[in-house]
């Protein structure tokens, strides 16, 4: 997929529980802004929120941040594969590890009104309405956000399901 000629917003998920997450994604938001062709537009607060798939974990810190970019969805995707790389973060290759514990996590949850379907990289982010963790933090950033295919993100599902959630900055 081609880059955009012109900066579209583009809506990233961070979230870590190993270590102190809170200064992991804050660290992380900071090299979002570092990303080429790509700004920083807001952040949002911080959210503690329960583990989420394997339970069996600690707690979760975990924002969004709206970005402009003109990388292309998979660029970005790239990026920030390299950002959670530097953190240190590494992604078992048959995804074993998905649901556990992490330092960092970064996920393209919207990229401008896109629908994109490629092995490894779906947006909007699968069952991203139903997930109050990633969905406040996106209305703290997008609060008119749609998402393709499902409508507004304030009335996504997830968002009723903020059982246990906090801001915690």
């Amino acid at each position: 997929m081609n880059a955009p000629a012109t900066p579209v917003a583009a809506v990233v998920g961070l979230g870590g529980n190993v270590g102190d997450a809170v200064a992991v994604v804050r660290a992380a938001l900071v090299g979002l802004d570092l990303l080429p062709g790509t700004r920083l537009v807001r952040a949002s607060r911080l959210f503690r929120t329960p583990a989420w798939g394997r339970e069996d974990q600690p707690d979760f810190i975990n924002a969004a941040a709206l970005l402009e970019t003109t990388l292309s969805p998979r660029d970005l995707l790239d990026r920030l594969f390299g950002v959670e790389r530097a953190f240190g973060r590494t992604r078992a290759a048959d995804g074993s590890d998905r649901w556990g514990p992490r330092r960092l996590d970064l996920d393209v949850l919207l990229f401008d009104d896109r629908v994109v379907d490629e092995p490894g990289l779906r947006i909007p982010h699968p069952r991203l309405h139903e997930r109050a963790f990633a969905l406040l933090p996106l209305l703290d950033v997008a609060p008119d956000a749609n998402i393709p295919g499902i409508g507004p993100a304030r009335d996504a599902p997830g968002v009723m399901a903020a059982d246990g959630i906090e801001v915690v900055g």
